[in-house]
């Protein structure tokens, strides 16, 4: 069933361009995290574990209980622009600082 409705010629502008948007729009953030480990790759793990968490806990629980390798992400995230940077350092000996944008 259509219903006729009428509307100004200003109204049927705004319907027109909502009409014509993405219906499934892909949300996008860029985060960072820091994190220490007595071993690269244990601060690697950290500072990972440290953006998947500030992006969405329910994903990074998805996460760490589906695997948790670094660099990926749960839960119909797309990971691009990842960068990592390791050395010495942190209060165990080593420190990583990793950014990345992650995509839904």
């Amino acid at each position: 069933m259509i219903k006729r409705v009428a509307i100004g010629a200003g109204a049927a502008l705004t319907v027109l361009a909502l009409a014509a948007a993405p219906v499934a729009a892909q949300s996008c953030v860029t985060k960072g995290g820091r994190g220490t480990g007595s071993t690269v790759p244990d601060a690697k793990f950290q500072a990972w574990e440290a953006v998947l968490q500030a992006t969405d806990w329910g994903m990074w629980f998805t996460w760490i209980t589906s695997g948790a390798k670094v660099g990926t992400a749960a839960s119909g995230y797309k990971v691009s622009n990842y960068r990592e940077k390791c050395g010495a350092g942190g209060a165990l000996g080593k420190e990583c600082v990793i950014f990345a944008k992650l995509c839904k």
